[in-house]
């Protein structure tokens, strides 16, 4: 079973568990941990014994009694049900901040992941090299894309500009779009788009600090 397969078949709360346990593992073994129960983990992120067990089983991975996983082995076995053990590219469009801050990000590194270019339409931005990530005319996308066959794409731009690259991206062969504009994209079927809505995450942040802080509403 290729990964996007076994991905396809883990439920979304539990995909969005095991990249953090993955994350945890990683700092497990820069200590020098070999071995790690579901009971520690569980703790330690403040979750559920049975939950993190029953997530951990989707990977394949075989726990022993009484000493629980080896942390090398569970790593490569998220690393693989994540796709983490294939290098992914991605083409960005918009240096702007946001832009600029993924380009930047170090940690995508760990996860086997790289911002192959950068693309923008503002002649200051083009030239630039921004954490060794270099900004192309956006011109460039299409055939770049073809010729790298790079299928995962970034949108940072404003929502006005959204579809349109959008559009680009899908007609260039891009397949997937990791989408941070807060606009709904038009799409084919075929093509998955995640949406990072910073605004949402933030009001759903607040909507939790009133919620458990009422005495706020009254100052």
């Amino acid at each position: 079973m290729d990964t996007d397969q076994k991905i396809m078949q883990i439920p979304l709360p539990t995909l969005k568990r095991l990249p953090i346990y993955y994350q945890y593992l990683t700092k497990m073994e820069r200590e020098g941990v070999r071995d790690v129960s579901c009971a520690k983990i569980a703790r330690d992120l403040g979750l559920v014994a049975v939950q993190v067990r029953k997530d951990l089983q989707l990977t394949g991975a075989v726990g022993r009694p009484k000493t629980g996983y080896q942390v090398s082995r569970l790593m490569r076995a998220l690393s693989s049900t994540l796709g983490y053990d294939n290098k992914t590219e991605m083409f960005l469009v918009g240096a702007g901040s946001l832009g600029k801050a993924l380009m930047g990000y170090k940690r995508f590194q760990e996860y086997n992941i790289g911002i192959a270019a950068a693309f923008d339409a503002s002649e200051a931005a083009v030239g630039l090299e921004i954490g060794g990530t270099p900004v192309l005319p956006l011109s460039k996308f299409p055939s770049l894309c073809h010729r790298m066959h790079v299928k995962f794409g970034v949108i940072c731009v404003p929502a006005e500009a959204a579809q349109e690259v959008a559009d680009m991206m899908v007609s260039s062969g891009i397949e997937a779009i990791w989408n941070f504009a807060p606009v709904t994209l038009d799409v084919p079927d075929t093509v998955i788009v995640h949406n990072e809505n910073l605004t949402a995450s933030l009001s759903i942040l607040l909507n939790k600090y009133k919620t458990s802080h009422p005495e706020s509403e009254r100052d």
